[in-house]
């Protein structure tokens, strides 16, 4: 009696395509291995091991949601053009589906990847996926956001599809009453976040090993310029407020209204409607 659980995998290792698809060529050519290796180089479905191998720089970022969950995965291939296709697209959005219908809010990417899938596992369907497009595809990223009482609003860069695009910045935020202007407000901080990409929501929430690596170089660099001892603590102070004013989004200049702060724009609406920004996420290529 034939064992085809181990030809399909013995397949799988000479060829790297998927577990379907070698179950397919099996029985397309009698359990012949020889014959199946042959049937999926002509399919092209043999070529999928090498090009993984291949570096892939570009790729797209898919955003998904439910009641449940907020689903960010990030996909990298290896041309811009592979990543606007149509199979590429549904290919990002078929397993951004997956993961919200798993409904696990803590599964890590390497766990994601063993998942069993129509058959085979996410990992295979990956393998298919490179055969199919050609190119070599990376889960680059699997960022999964447990959807808790706060709201939250997200805006998309550069966009192949309404979920779909080259960078994706998220909010999260409280607030008493959120009306259109609310949202309106919402959503052009997250496209202020996605071009000037904030290291933290305020000073506080700063790495202080970040802080006080800046300190440490900019009070160097005010030394060695040779400025009187007395003065230094006082420049230090204004290199710092510079710092804070470039990587904590309440003090970075607003890239709609330039002339004010983030702190200064939402200061009306955290006065009307107590509005409060409690966390962010940017995903880029």
């Amino acid at each position: 009696m034939v064992d085809v659980v181990n030809l399909i995998k013995d397949l799988r290792n000479k060829t790297g395509a998927g577990f379907l698809d070698c179950k397919k060529a099996l029985l397309e050519n009698n359990n012949n291995l020889d014959e199946a290796i042959e049937f999926l180089r002509k399919k092209g479905l043999a070529k999928a091991s090498k090009k993984t191998s291949r570096e892939a720089n570009e790729g797209a970022v898919g955003i998904y949601s439910d009641e449940n969950l907020i689903v960010i995965i990030k996909v990298n291939s290896e041309t811009d053009f592979a990543a606007k296709s149509d199979t590429f697209l549904n290919f990002l959005d078929e397993l951004g589906e997956f993961v919200l219908n798993y409904n696990n809010a803590y599964i890590s990417k390497e766990d994601f990847l063993n998942l069993s899938y129509k058959q085979e596992t996410i990992s295979d369907f990956f393998k298919s996926m490179i055969a199919k497009i050609g190119e070599n595809l990376i889960l680059n990223d699997l960022i999964i956001i447990k959807n808790n009482q706060d709201y939250s609003s997200f805006y998309i860069h550069n966009s192949y599809r309404k979920n779909i695009g080259k960078i994706i910045s998220l909010i999260k935020y409280q607030t008493n009453n959120n009306d259109d202007e609310v949202k309106l407000l919402s959503k052009n901080l997250c496209m202020h976040i996605a071009a000037m990409k904030p290291e933290s929501i305020d000073i506080g929430d700063l790495d202080k090993t970040i802080v006080e690596k800046e300190k440490n170089i900019q009070k160097e660099l005010i030394i060695s310029s040779g400025k009187p001892s007395n003065i230094v603590e006082k420049i230090l102070d204004g290199k710092m407020k510079k710092f804070f004013s470039e990587v904590t989004l309440l003090n970075q200049a607003f890239i709609l209204d330039p002339d004010k702060s983030i702190n200064e724009v939402i200061k009306k609406y955290i006065e009307k409607n107590e509005y409060k920004i409690t966390s962010f996420k940017i995903i880029t290529l």
